[in-house]
């Protein structure tokens, strides 16, 4: 098992990232927060919402097979009852790299999406947050990274 530091920056090299769960309400729900922030730091990155037709000003999709050319990586940041589906998904797609976000609380995690992910051979990160990474991340989600470790939310290793 890799630690979440190597998951991490494996994870943080992909260019091309969806981001399930965002809000069409933005403010400060996380799946938003994450997309902008990928945004900000010139990724490529997709909205993901089954509800929505634009997120932040941008297109959003329905789903991930709609992405024109895919993507790479994806960050699950809806309830846990639907990340299963998302990693089947991802699993059909090819997409082997998957994070679940969670900062406090259950967040997204689901030990079903995250058994089913790590059989398929997907890279699996169940917990934490990328925004608390180099080189997305920033003081206070470094912070944040501390005391999810501590707490149990985000893992050592993957």
């Amino acid at each position: 098992m890799a630690t979440i530091k190597q998951a991490a920056s494996e994870f943080l090299a992909k260019k091309r990232i969806a981001v399930t769960g965002v809000s069409r309400h933005g403010g400060n729900h996380g799946g938003n927060f994450v997309y902008q922030r990928l945004r900000q730091r010139g990724y490529e990155v997709f909205a993901v919402n089954p509800n929505a037709d634009r997120v932040e000003g941008d297109r959003c999709y329905h789903d991930l097979k709609s992405i024109p050319g895919g993507v790479q990586a994806v960050v699950i940041g809806t309830r846990p009852q639907v990340a299963e589906e998302t990693m089947r998904e991802c699993d059909e797609l090819g997409i082997k790299h998957v994070w679940m976000h969670r900062s406090f609380g259950a967040g997204s995690v689901s030990d079903k999406a995250t058994g089913y992910g790590r059989a398929h051979g997907i890279t699996v990160i169940d917990g934490g947050c990328p925004l608390m990474f180099e080189p997305t991340s920033d003081r206070g989600h470094r912070v944040m990274r501390t005391v999810a470790t501590l707490t149990g939310n985000a893992p050592k290793r993957v």
